[in-house]
């Protein structure tokens, strides 16, 4: 583990946000199958990190994105937006598909936040708030994509001022090289990209 890592990611100023790692993102029946299919390994490295963040007494949130039946609030300025409202998978409210995935408990400590818009868990969703409100200054952040979702969190994040920290295994996108790529050549220049265990190292330390 770097030497830094531990001060970097100290609970009481550190906090866990997943990112759209829910059942129709990257479970069984998912809006985008090839991405589904690379997150199957991030699930239980999420779940792990959970926990261990609660065992810190780091926070855990999930930020989960919704799409009203109607469409209603919704993006529809990209491709990306046009793909997921031509699915057969809805995000719809309260819905299965719509919940955390199987494999990645919530607890009651957890905090979760919606949005039925934008690219990212901080597009006006109030997440930057609740992570100020929280005194955090480190954002490690999980989930999906490595193409899109996580690389404008990681952006967002930075330019929030806070600092970005991705652990590679609980993070995913396709094709498998190019995700590589992404966490070398854009997410290595401006998060601390680093391994799932050696966050859980930094963690156990506080339990």
């Amino acid at each position: 583990m770097p030497a830094d890592l531990s001060a970097l990611l100290a609970p009481a100023t550190t906090a866990l946000v997943t990112q759209e790692c829910q059942n129709g993102v990257i479970g069984k029946d998912a809006l985008f199958p090839a991405l589904a299919e690379q997150a199957q390994r991030l699930i239980p490295a999420v779940d792990n990190l959970c926990r261990a963040a609660r065992g810190a007494g780091v926070p855990v949130l999930h930020c989960l994105a919704l799409q009203r039946k109607d469409g209603a609030g919704a993006n529809h300025n990209a491709r990306l937006f046009g793909a997921a409202a031509k699915a057969p998978v809805r995000l719809t409210p309260g819905s299965v598909a719509a919940e955390v995935v199987s494999g990645i408990e919530v607890t009651p400590s957890d905090l979760v936040l919606t949005r039925y818009h934008g690219l990212g868990p901080m597009a006006d969703t109030g997440l930057a708030s609740v992570l100020r409100n929280l005194g955090v200054r480190t954002v490690v952040g999980v989930g999906v994509s490595l193409n899109v979702g996580i690389v404008n969190f990681a952006m967002d994040a930075v330019n929030a001022g806070f600092r970005f920290v991705v652990p590679r295994e609980a993070v995913a996108g396709f094709p498998p090289d190019y995700a590589e790529a992404v966490l070398a050549h854009t997410l290595g220049a401006v998060a601390t990209v680093t391994t799932t265990a050696d966050v859980l190292a930094a963690w156990q330390q506080h339990h």
